[in-house]
């Protein structure tokens, strides 16, 4: 009974440390899009990451206009237009009417958050083998191990995604907001808000569904 209670307490341990793992992966909240949009899928677009820095942006920028071209839309990062700064709105007006843009993404960085959060604390059953030559028997001898719980922080990474049709005087069509908790390197945090947001733009015709 004690080997199988220390069996299930280390089956338990190792679906927590699962679980936890698992939590790295990037979501879509706040998901809202324009129903009226009828018009063909965007097929050339301009892709902004409002950042100051200009290697982030560029990580950030370069990430979705990878994966857009993948899907068949004619995709530029801004920097390639613009490379001081991001660009202000009469800027991408003027892009817009030279490049023939039909389309317009904006990536938006907002305040990391933190949250706190209790992890349970747990026992488990270890098993200590003695072996006596003199008797040639050995005891087999049982304890707990305590595992006190503590508090841990967990930090998300927001960002906001914003799709806008430039046609008619440009209007939005497509708006989320991307949690990623814990992020590991920003090369895996924007490709992993990427394929999120492009799956979540073919799904609703807003680009292409070929690839």
């Amino acid at each position: 009974m004690n080997s199988y209670l220390k069996v299930v307490s280390v089956l338990a341990l190792g679906c927590l440390i699962s679980l936890m793992c698992g939590c790295a992966s990037s979501s879509l909240v706040n998901k809202w899009h324009d129903p009226s949009f009828q018009a063909p899928p965007l097929g050339k677009m301009l892709v902004i990451a409002v950042r100051k820095e200009a290697t982030m942006r560029r990580i950030w920028e370069d990430a979705f206009t990878n994966d857009l071209v993948k899907h068949g839309v004619m995709a530029t990062s801004s920097y390639s237009l613009f490379p001081d700064a991001p660009p202000d709105t009469s800027q991408v007006l003027a892009a817009v009417q030279s490049n023939g843009f039909d389309g317009v993404l904006a990536i938006l960085r907002l305040p990391t958050e933190t949250n706190m959060h209790y992890v349970q604390g747990y026992t488990t059953i270890d098993q200590n083998v003695n072996y006596v030559t003199y008797w040639q028997r050995y005891g087999t001898y049982y304890h707990e191990i305590d595992h006190p719980g503590y508090v841990d922080s967990q930090s998300v990474a927001i960002r906001t995604i914003d799709v806008s049709t430039t046609g008619n005087g440009g209007k939005m069509i497509w708006s989320a907001t991307s949690r990623t908790p814990d992020p590991g390197s920003v090369t895996d945090l924007q490709s992993g808000v990427a394929d999120i947001v492009i799956a979540e733009l073919k799904n609703l015709s807003i680009i292409s569904s070929k690839k």
